[in-house]
Order: structure tokens, then sequence, then C-alpha cells
């Protein structure tokens, strides 16, 4: 409807204009979405889910969404070699 993609624009450019982004946990039953300011490392990104994880952040499993999509699985990422292992410095990609 109308209002609704009204509504999904005044979302998408109040997230552009606060220069936010998503980023996504996975377990065996579950998947979450997080947001975050555009430009925040991994450890910082690891406080938005609990501040434990921030202090005892040592590594994060990243993979693209893009790569997700295209192969079909998280599995099929991994056999591929786009499945990687991130520091604290990474910057989180939306």
């Amino acid at each position: 409807t109308r209002l609704a993609s009204r509504l999904t624009k005044i979302i998408q450019d109040g997230y552009t204009g606060l220069r936010l982004i998503h980023y996504f946990t996975t377990g065996t039953d579950e998947v979450k979405c997080w947001t975050i300011r555009n430009g925040t490392n991994a450890q910082k990104a690891a406080g938005v889910i609990h501040s434990d994880m921030e202090r005892g952040f040592i590594a994060a499993e990243t993979i693209h969404y893009r790569d997700f999509i295209r192969l079909g699985s998280e599995a099929e990422v991994a056999k591929a070699g786009l499945k990687r292992s991130e520091g604290k410095g990474y910057c989180v990609e939306d």
C-alpha cells in the first residue's frame, strides 16, 4: 500500500540520516538483527548484544549476506572459503 511504502521510506531515510546499519547473528534455532552506527568495530558491535561480550571479545566469524544468499547456506559459504575470522578492529558491514 501507499502508506506502507511511505513508512518504509521514512525508516530507510532515518537510518541513513542517523548512519545506522544492521548486522545479523545466527544460532542453531534463531537469527537476530542488531542495529549499530556505521563504522562500528566488531568489539563495540558485540557490546550491543551484551556488555560481557564486548569486554571478552576476541574474534567474530563473519560471512557476507550476499555470499550466504548466493550459496544458500553457511556451510556452503565456509566450503567456498568465504567465512572469515575478524578481530576487534574489524569494521562491521551492513
